[in-house]
């Protein structure tokens, strides 16, 4: 399976095309709308991720291209926030991929950004806010 994230910038003349919907529909993709700002006759933004066969995401993002709508690659990652940590631990039990785990005896959080898959988990788990979307190296929760 192929899995990218994707900036689409939308002109205004597009702003009402069901894209996420087509997509799924028409060329079999999963996609999870990380972010979106579209309002009703203006330009608009929405960060994707498509996950799916290799061709129909091809034939996806030139059936975007066709709408007018232009496409950027975004690298999005996940960051700890040390001074807002309190160490509770919240966000290792749902942390699929293990970059996050309790180190014992001490029972400090240890985050492993190598292994991190973006999957966001962590955080909506953090009661305290540590845990950062980067996107771009830009903080999207900032």
């Amino acid at each position: 399976m192929y899995s990218k994230i994707l900036l689409l910038r939308f002109p205004k003349e597009v702003v009402n095309v069901p894209v996420a919907a087509t997509l799924a529909k028409r060329f079999d993709l999963d996609f999870n709308i990380h972010r979106a700002t579209i309002y009703p006759r203006k330009e608009g933004f929405m960060i994707l991720e498509l996950s799916g066969n290799r061709k129909n995401f091809q034939d996806a993002l030139n059936y975007i291209k066709g709408l007018g709508i232009k496409i950027e690659s975004v690298k999005e990652s996940i960051r700890r926030n040390d001074a807002k940590c309190c160490q509770c631990g919240a966000c290792t039990a749902v942390c699929p991929s293990g970059s996050l785990s309790i180190v014992r005896p001490s029972m400090e959080v240890s985050f492993d950004s190598e292994k991190c898959t973006a999957c966001e988990w962590c955080v909506n788990a953090c009661p305290m806010k540590a845990m950062e979307i980067l996107i771009d190296n830009i903080n999207l929760l900032e």
